[in-house]
């Protein structure tokens, strides 16, 4: 068995392929509404360095992978352990070097890594066209506002994923997901806009 099977193996025998589709989406989302919220903070304050927005942003990209990642690890490896405590007891036998105690061990590490990726990776994409600015790439709208525009693309794209994931119209799920970063962007206008 390949490694690739053998982890699908394992992620199947616990049930944490659901887990980490979820964290991918919740985290992803949270990674691109969080990115946006400060992208427009910048955007209607008065005008700062690109190269400070950049950097504010990649330290709120950075700590929410390291957030998402440490807060998942600590989580699931408790719930493994005493899932897999349970079945000991159930089955009056030491598991851990067991196929179930190779998942308990491999389970939380993997949920971990998508639930610190998944923000820190929506983050990154969101960052391109204020990289791209940096670089003088010229943009066919302001770095701010076309990060904006890839928040708000990302997000919809979540929608459409979990769209087809419920087997529901992709279209009215990726609007439902584009309405709360819309909703979200009105907020923030309104409370931090002049």
């Amino acid at each position: 068995m390949g490694i690739l099977s053998h982890v699908r193996f394992l992620l199947s025998i616990t049930h944490s392929h659901l887990i980490l589709r979820r964290y991918f989406v919740v985290n992803g989302f949270d990674g691109a509404l969080t990115m946006m919220g400060l992208i427009i903070g910048f955007a209607v304050s008065t005008p700062a360095n690109l190269e400070m927005i950049i950097n504010v942003c990649l330290g709120a990209a950075i700590a929410l992978g390291m957030s998402g990642v440490s807060s998942a690890y600590v989580s699931e490896s408790a719930e493994r352990r005493h899932a897999l405590g349970k079945l000991e007891d159930a089955m009056i036998s030491d598991l851990q070097d067991s196929t179930h105690g190779q998942a308990a061990r491999l389970t939380p590490l993997l949920v971990a890594l998508v639930n610190g990726l998944a923000p820190l990776v929506f983050s990154l994409l969101i960052l391109v066209p204020l990289w791209l600015a940096s670089l003088g790439v010229p943009l066919p709208v302001s770095p701010l506002y076309g990060a904006i525009l890839v928040a708000l693309v990302l997000i919809f794209l979540l929608g459409v994923f979990l769209g087809r994931i419920a087997d529901i119209s992709w279209l009215r799920s990726g609007l439902q997901t584009l309405l709360v970063a819309m909703t979200t962007a009105v907020l923030i206008y309104l409370f931090t806009g002049s």
